[in-house]
């Protein structure tokens, strides 16, 4: 992975502990899932932890509970939530629900929030000001969550601007290169940069297009995305049927892994100091475990 470790070098604290790259999936939740369940992902984080990734990254709305299932299942793996709802968790409860990881698992949990969706969350309103609160009651928590333990998913400039004053840093997701580097701008060079990047193993186009299509229509329902891609001078237009393959090509990773591999340094030489990826499975939703594709890109990215 010569080019993308070319890029920018971050912190030591930081490399140790979220490593270059990581694995981004909402089918690491586990809190509720019955016992069958429950092992496969106990056994695919255990096998990502030998892969050689830093770092799993709890998705698609996780709570506490999941996110301590990880922690216990993996001995030296870091965990984080990416992320965690602002909306839906009282910030006096996670702290102490922090807490209790910090106890079982020290160093090795890192507490992602976000302020979520206004389609997802009906008590959505002025995010920026409650975020703002929310760090405030994390800070005055019995056991406070340090400030180097949390980081914020951030699109626009206040949201990553306060990442670089109140946390570790920013988790942007559904990002481009482009996006990368003005984060970084933004953040100063300290701040950690963890974006997330969607990845399409398939190597005939159309098809890893189709893929990605089913899981982005999604996300085009959702402002705070739209407007962030047309800050980066997308039109409306490319919003249509599940996207433009002119934004497709920007924001997955589609074909081999030499594609992948690509990808992940520009983020790296953009100024990310951990790129987080999600592979998609066949079906696009990422509901499976796609351990096939967690090992070929191990492989390809050199991360053992």
């Amino acid at each position: 992975m010569t080019g993308a470790l070319a890029g920018r070098s971050m912190s030591s604290d930081t490399h140790q502990l979220f490593g270059r790259i990581g694995i981004w999936s909402p089918s690491l939740k586990i809190a509720d899932a019955d016992p069958a369940q429950r092992g496969a992902v106990t056994d695919a984080v255990a096998e990502l932890d030998e892969l050689g990734y830093g770092t799993v990254w709890v998705g698609g709305n996780p709570t506490m509970a999941d996110a301590a299932a990880i922690v216990d299942a993996a001995p030296r793996i870091t965990v984080a939530t990416g992320i965690l709802s602002i909306w839906e968790h009282a910030a006096q409860d996670v702290a102490a629900q922090v807490a209790q990881v910090e106890e079982r698992a020290p160093g090795r949990f890192v507490l992602g929030l976000g302020v979520s969706h206004s389609v997802l969350a009906p008590q959505y309103a002025k995010p920026y000001s409650h975020m703002v609160a929310y760090l405030d009651a994390l800070d005055a928590a019995e056991r406070p969550v340090p400030q180097e333990r949390r980081v914020l998913a951030a699109l626009g400039p206040r949201m990553l601007a306060l990442s670089a004053e109140r946390s570790r840093g920013a988790h942007p997701y559904l990002v481009t290169a482009e996006h990368v580097g003005q984060a970084r701008e933004t953040l100063g060079p300290d701040a950690l940069l963890a974006p997330e990047l969607k990845v399409v193993l398939e190597p005939d186009l159309e098809k890893a297009r189709a893929i990605a299509r089913q899981t982005l229509a999604m996300y085009l329902r959702m402002p705070n995305y739209t407007s962030n891609l047309l800050r980066l001078g997308f039109e409306e237009h490319d919003f249509g049927d599940g996207g433009s393959n002119r934004l497709l090509d920007a924001l997955f990773a589609l074909g081999g892994v030499e594609q992948a591999k690509a990808r992940v340094d520009a983020f790296i030489a953009a100024g990310a100091d951990h790129v987080a990826l999600q592979a998609l499975a066949g079906d696009g939703r990422g509901a499976a475990l796609p351990l096939p594709e967690w090992r070929e890109l191990s492989a390809a990215l050199s991360l053992r």
